[in-house]
């Protein structure tokens, strides 16, 4: 299978909070990170840009009820880095994993940046 793009996790941030979902969360998880890996127009169901940030996408899992959502971000236009990620308990995205979100995207592009 050839992938359009690239999935890559930016250190612990996305890995720790996958690693404590249960397996049925983490099944559905893969599912959507394979379906961005390979559908050319991924539908905005799973995957959107944040309004109002600059280069914010939001990968979004739904399952048992429960709303996940996992931060990321574009490096070399086809490779989408994963951040943080919370379950969401509310209509409106907290603020605080927004700005904790941009704030792991200017680490990522500092430290390759320095490289």
């Amino acid at each position: 299978m050839s992938y359009i793009r690239q999935v890559i996790a930016f250190k612990p941030y996305f890995l720790d909070f996958y690693l404590n979902q249960s397996d049925k969360v983490q099944e559905k998880i893969e599912w959507t990170l394979e379906l961005i890996r390979t559908t050319q127009q991924v539908p905005e169901k799973y995957f959107r840009h944040m309004e109002g940030t600059k280069g914010l996408y939001e990968v979004r899992v739904e399952q048992g009820g429960n709303i996940y959502r996992i931060f990321s971000f574009f490096d070399k236009g086809n490779v989408v880095v994963l951040g943080n990620a919370f379950q969401k308990k509310s209509q409106k995205t907290p603020k605080q994993e927004i700005d904790k979100a941009l704030k792991i995207m200017e680490e990522y592009f500092d430290e390759k940046d320095s490289k």
